[in-house]
């Protein structure tokens, strides 16, 4: 794993929590910051609080605390144990299996991630007084493992860190992964029409034919932010959540409430796109607003509507960051006809900590192998760039 240090000093502590109003919402908040609202208190209380992270669930909550000798709280980190790989999207399922055929118990394991939410943000949450901000990342990280280690687990996986989160972690031992997600990058656009000018001709006109027909149905469409949106509006979210799952065969994880305390919790964060018809709500999109970015997560629709889940989902998340000055809309896994829309591929990376040795050579080698298709895929993905010449999206 590396030669490094637990904590900083012998005096500092790690301590792990069973809830985050263990830590509290003024403490947490000071070391997540504003930027991104997935590692903010209200939003991971929110989960909590709603019975969306649970033992029914499989997500047991571990918040880690690293402290200071004066006993202050100088970083923390959203832990979970889990005693299966769902909900996580960066996918050990096939090391699980080795391990376990080969005599050794993979489950349960620790997860530093934001749970049900593919992306990407800190994972090493740091007070923003620090004079070391790097040396006490990296002690969290490690003191993570040695958690670990003195609990059992076969290891410990941190998904979809952002640079200085992953730095730490890598120096720290844990082994780096690659995946691939679809952003749309905002460059000075004034508006929709401004972006439609940097692509091709032909991807031009295929955008503009698909909005006309989302729009000439006879659907209405708002965006409803914080408390903006009703208690129905919710209720006709969480359907369309639901039949989603169940079309896609996954797990319903997040609950009815979990949705109207999130919007309670962070106000006009939240970003509620929705399609009417006849007075009727038909389609969803639910978004969340940070400093600089406008990210997607669950949609859901009732009937055939041509083209729109990319009017509400795609096009209408360009505008709203056009509109509000954000520099880009993060789509999300899968998909890669999310890149004729103006998506392109953006890598992202995530962290483990194998404690075995003969387990963590062979997930050394199946990364590093999975890096290099990764790269290959994405340059591969890139020749279906809708960009024209000289625009790099």
């Amino acid at each position: 794993m590396g030669e490094t240090d637990t904590v900083p000093s012998p005096d500092w502590s790690l301590s792990l929590h069973a809830s985050i109003h263990e830590i509290g919402a003024e403490a947490w908040d000071t070391c997540a910051g504003g930027d991104n609202p997935f590692v903010s208190f209200g939003f991971l209380s929110a989960l909590e609080d709603s019975g969306s992270v649970a033992d029914r669930s499989g997500w047991l909550v571990r918040h880690a605390a690293l402290r200071a000798p004066d006993g202050t709280i100088a970083a923390l980190a959203p832990l979970y144990g889990k005693s299966h790989s769902w909900g996580e999207y960066v996918f050990d399922q096939s090391w699980a299996r080795a391990y376990e055929a080969a005599g050794g118990r993979y489950y349960p394991k620790f997860v530093c991630a934001v749970p049900f939410s593919p992306v990407p943000g800190p994972r090493l949450l740091l007070r923003p007084d620090l004079p070391d901000p790097k040396g006490v990342a990296e002690a969290l990280a490690s003191a993570l493992i040695q958690a670990t280690a003195q609990l059992g687990l076969s290891s410990l996986h941190a998904n979809f860190c952002d640079a200085a989160s992953m730095e730490a972690f890598t120096e720290a031992g844990y082994l780096p992964r690659t995946g691939i997600q679809y952003h749309w990058q905002n460059n000075g656009y004034a508006t929709f029409d401004d972006f439609l000018v940097a692509l091709s001709s032909r991807k031009r006109k295929s955008i503009r034919k698909e909005r006309s027909a989302a729009q000439s149905c006879g659907l209405t469409f708002s965006t409803l932010r914080g408390d903006q949106i009703t208690p129905e509006d919710w209720k006709a979210f969480y359907w369309f959540y639901q039949s989603t799952i169940d079309r896609k065969w996954g797990s319903a994880y997040l609950t009815e409430r979990f949705f109207p305390m999130l919007s309670e919790r962070l106000g006009d964060r939240v970003v509620l796109m929705m399609a009417h018809h006849e007075g009727k709500a038909v389609a969803g999109a639910l978004n969340l607003m940070g400093t600089d970015a406008l990210f997607g997560r669950n949609w859901g629709c009732e009937g055939d509507w041509p083209f729109l889940h990319f009017e509400l989902c795609y096009y209408r998340a360009i505008d709203f960051a056009i509109e509000h000055g954000l520099s880009r809309v993060e789509a999300g896994a899968q998909g890669e006809h999310k890149i004729q829309r103006g998506y392109l591929p953006t890598f992202t990376h995530s962290a483990h900590a194998i404690l075995d040795p003969g387990l963590r050579q062979a997930v050394a080698a199946f990364v590093e192998e999975e890096r290099t298709a990764m790269q290959a895929e994405a340059a591969e993905l890139m020749t279906l760039s809708p960009y024209r010449h000289g625009e790099s999206g």
